[in-house]
């Protein structure tokens, strides 16, 4: 648990390599003292995600805890920019056909800000006020396609591009991470998870199941075990974070 001037936070974080796979490439950063929360996940079918994920896990938890958070999300891209021209050297040194990538999505926390950065298709969810809502929107050749109107978002985890991301660390030269602001309410909770939670398990589960007792420990076990039972055909990262007000001494 931290103590921040206005809020407290408390957050558990699991990962598994599921039931098929024989490597897990997931990653994940649970660091509530920095406040700092990250989910990363190799490129499945390419080489090395697994080096790429940790990669990217360990350059965020390098990162220092701040005053603001502006210079917290400042600090977060330098550091995944750096990642990506790594990772970039390191592929170019293995030849020209190898990608080493990584999605990454993040919660940072200072006082009553915060902010969510991603890349990819791993996913941030928020519950307020009793009613989840996606923060992050998938940068995904079929969430193009929904966007576009072509498919429907129901027919997306099916479709044969499925697993088919537009954006990641290491994948391009030119890295872009998506950002958004948020002020802190007290009782808010969020789940950063890999998409090997979320096809597994559906996002009106992911809701019940983050309203589903006041132990945020419990809510993380809860969603990687209803995964693990429904096959788990993909690595499972599940990071769960609760916000409560500061209480006076």
């Amino acid at each position: 648990m931290n103590r921040s001037k206005s809020f407290v936070w408390q957050s558990a974080g699991l990962t598994d390599t599921g039931n098929i796979r024989k490597v897990n490439e997931d990653s994940f950063l649970d660091s509530p003292d920095t406040g700092i929360w990250v989910v990363a996940d190799g490129m499945g079918g390419h080489d090395s995600g697994d080096v790429a994920s940790k990669s990217v896990i360990d350059s965020l938890d390098a990162l220092p805890s701040m005053s603001e958070i502006d210079m917290f999300v400042e600090a977060a891209q330098d550091n995944l920019w750096d990642v990506n021209k790594e990772l970039r050297l390191i592929a170019d040194n293995r030849g020209s056909q190898t990608t080493i990538g990584s999605t990454v999505a993040l919660l940072l926390a200072i006082n009553g800000d915060c902010a969510v950065l991603w890349a990819g298709d791993s996913r941030v969810y928020r519950l307020r006020n009793g009613a989840i809502a996606a923060v992050t929107h998938d940068h995904s050749q079929v969430q193009e396609m929904v966007d576009k109107g072509l498919i429907k978002a129901a027919d997306a985890e099916s479709h044969p591009a499925s697993n088919i991301i537009t954006r990641a660390i290491g994948a391009y030269e030119n890295l872009v991470v998506d950002v958004k602001f948020d002020k802190i309410h007290a009782y808010d909770r969020y789940v950063i998870c890999s998409d090997g939670l979320y096809k597994e398990v559906s996002e009106s589960e992911i809701e019940q199941i983050m309203q589903s007792s006041n132990n945020i420990n419990f809510v993380a076990s809860r969603l990687m075990e209803l995964a693990l039972s429904r096959g788990a055909r993909d690595n499972v990262t599940v990071v769960a974070v609760e916000f409560s007000h500061k209480t006076k001494s």
